[in-house]
């Protein structure tokens, strides 16, 4: 994430906040990011340069004008019009990272080699809950390297519970008791 999307991202929180808006925001931006991902042309029309500024205005208003706060509507048309439309992911990643602050959430993510059937990824995200002391949400991603176990990042921290960690944590193990 840059600087100028911290400082953006920060300072829509900050607004959100006065306002009573940030659970609101919180769920637009998200929308609009998924939009964006779906639609990178979009993207790439609002930071046209050959575009006037007045037209691309007016695709935020014309896309979002009736279902978005005026905030976020705004916002968005300040970042087009500082060609920053691209920064946008990285305001919103700072945006959720002061509500989830704020809200005493945390974001792991688990790695296995197979999907977690429902039953196990409620009981790990109960898990890493009482762990954490905070509301987990839990993301799954499959990866080929995990032959057996999990492996979870949550708060900077891996917890490695794969066969291949614990192997490597008894050879540690072994070279340290024959030194």
């Amino acid at each position: 994430m840059t600087h100028t999307a911290k400082i953006y991202g920060s300072g829509l929180y900050d607004l959100a906040m006065e306002d009573g808006l940030v659970d609101v925001l919180m769920e637009q931006l998200q929308g609009v990011r998924s939009l964006f991902r779906e639609n990178p042309d979009y993207v790439k029309l609002l930071s046209e340069p050959s575009i006037p500024k007045a037209d691309r205005i007016k695709l935020i208003d014309d896309a979002f004008g009736a279902q978005c706060e005026r905030y976020l509507i705004n916002f968005l048309k300040l970042l087009c019009e500082h060609g920053l439309v691209q920064e946008f992911a990285g305001c919103c990643e700072e945006y959720t990272q002061r509500y989830n602050a704020d809200h005493n959430i945390t974001e792991a993510t688990v790695y296995s080699a197979v999907d977690l059937t429902d039953a196990q990824a409620e009981s790990l995200k109960a898990k890493l809950e009482a762990m954490s002391k905070k509301t987990v949400i839990l993301t799954q991603k499959k990866d080929a390297s995990v032959v057996a176990g999990l492996r979870v990042e949550i708060e900077g921290k891996q917890l490695d519970g794969t066969v291949k960690g614990r192997m490597s944590g008894l050879s540690r193990k072994l070279e340290e008791m024959t030194i």
